[in-house]
């Protein structure tokens, strides 16, 4: 039965537009992950601090917190083509200028800083089109199977990228990653402009409180127990666990002592991790318990930031990692599933943007504190707290989140 479901949800890929946008999306995020690579090894190598590798990560994410909720509007009423070409093609421009700078000699921590938090702004407000998109080109039937292959290619280029990384950087140096990330975006956003319509969705008409008050249906989501757990639980991990692959660079070279050919590996173990997990979700026939799983591996994440914390030995990293990446998917992509499959049509971006603004946001404001934290506690105790805190909070979220959700209603 398993085998049988993840045929159906395979064939998906055989599709034009879903197989194209799986292949443009996953060449796009090869080229972020190398990039993901080579920044905080740049900044590292600039005699940047732990507090100022955590500030880019804040940057980065940051404006998620004020913006990413205009960018669901956006998606609901706006054309999503217009939307994402706009705002990828100055995403595209950040990577090609610190090339610029690379070759001139002219960088400067604050300027890779400045450059993250420009594309912090454009991802916050086209990430929810971006996100909206699987749903708008599957049957509502297959939006689980679409998202969960949208999250294979997404985890196959955390190992591609970052292994393409560590080539780069020993060949080239780190100004090879950032011109592949550039040119990256060149067919993502051809395939976008082939495969969704000129307008947005607005044949879904808007009810008179949502056309004189954009926002409206945001306060209908959040008031909504059952999406509202999904939405804590995708916070908390966030916050909690998030920074553990933020300041992954510190415990290689600081603590153990190793190099970016170190950190590559590592970054591609949890990728591997998440590819795992996401054909796990692929190979399960969509049932009821999507809240249980969610909850569930969300702890199990908190454990594992834990255990990587006190684990003393290189190659015990990349086995915790593979671990985290299984938790990491799985309970984000279980709470991506439900939200998008229980949202009303007319307001999935909205209720994406809360979604983009849970994780992302709360992947910022963590990588923020935990930086802090580290530059007190050390990096091994800020994580190890971290990872009790979130044990302990997605066990309350999770108690909390499935009493309170009807069975007949949920995915």
């Amino acid at each position: 039965m398993q085998t049988t479901h993840l045929g159906e949800s395979l064939r998906l890929l055989r599709t034009p537009r879903f197989g194209a946008f799986w292949f443009a999306s996953l060449l796009s995020n090869i080229g972020t992950w190398a990039q993901q690579i080579a920044q905080p090894w740049l900044l590292l190598s600039l005699g940047a601090s732990s507090f100022l590798i955590g500030l880019d990560a804040f940057a980065l994410g940051a404006p998620a917190w004020l913006l990413i909720l205009v960018g669901g509007v956006l998606a609901d009423r706006a054309d999503r083509r217009r939307v994402i070409t706009l705002f990828q093609s100055i995403q595209m421009l950040c990577p090609a200028l610190l090339v610029v700078l690379l070759l001139a000699g002219t960088v400067h921590p604050w300027m890779v800083i400045a450059i993250s938090l420009v594309v912090g702004v454009t991802d916050a407000l086209s990430m929810p089109s971006f996100q909206s998109i699987v749903p708008s080109i599957v049957e509502h039937a297959q939006i689980s199977s679409g998202l969960a292959l949208n999250s294979t290619q997404f985890n196959l280029s955390r190992i591609l990228g970052p292994a393409l990384a560590g080539v780069l950087i020993a060949s080239v140096g780190v100004t090879g990653c950032f011109a592949l990330n550039a040119a990256s975006y060149v067919p993502f956003i051809a395939v976008a402009l082939w495969i969704l319509p000129r307008r947005g969705p607005r044949a879904i008409a808007a009810d008179a409180l949502e056309r004189r008050h954009p926002f409206a249906g945001i306060r209908g989501i959040i008031h909504d127990r059952q999406l509202r757990g999904a939405l804590l639980t995708v916070l908390a991990t966030g916050m909690l666990c998030g920074p553990l692959i933020t300041f992954c660079p510190v415990i290689v070279k600081d603590v153990l002592h190793g190099d970016a050919g170190h950190f590559s590996f590592a970054l591609s173990a949890f990728g591997i991790g998440g590819l795992l997990g996401a054909t796990g979700l692929l190979a399960a026939a969509p049932g009821p318990g999507l809240r249980r799983i969610s909850t569930r591996f969300a702890a199990a994440y908190g454990l594992i930031e834990a255990l990587a914390a006190l684990n003393p030995w290189y190659w015990g990293l990349p086995v915790l990692l593979v671990l985290a990446g299984v938790s990491m998917n799985v309970s984000n992509t279980s709470a991506n599933s439900f939200l998008q499959a229980s949202a009303n049509p007319r307001l999935r971006g909205q209720t994406v943007s809360l979604y983009m603004l849970a994780m992302r946001g709360g992947l910022s404001l963590g990588s923020l504190l935990t930086g802090v934290a580290i530059s007190v506690l050390g990096v091994r105790y800020a994580l190890l707290a971290n990872g009790t805190i979130a044990v302990a909070v997605h066990a309350v979220i999770g108690n909390v989140w499935l009493r309170s959700n009807p069975p007949d209603r949920a995915p």
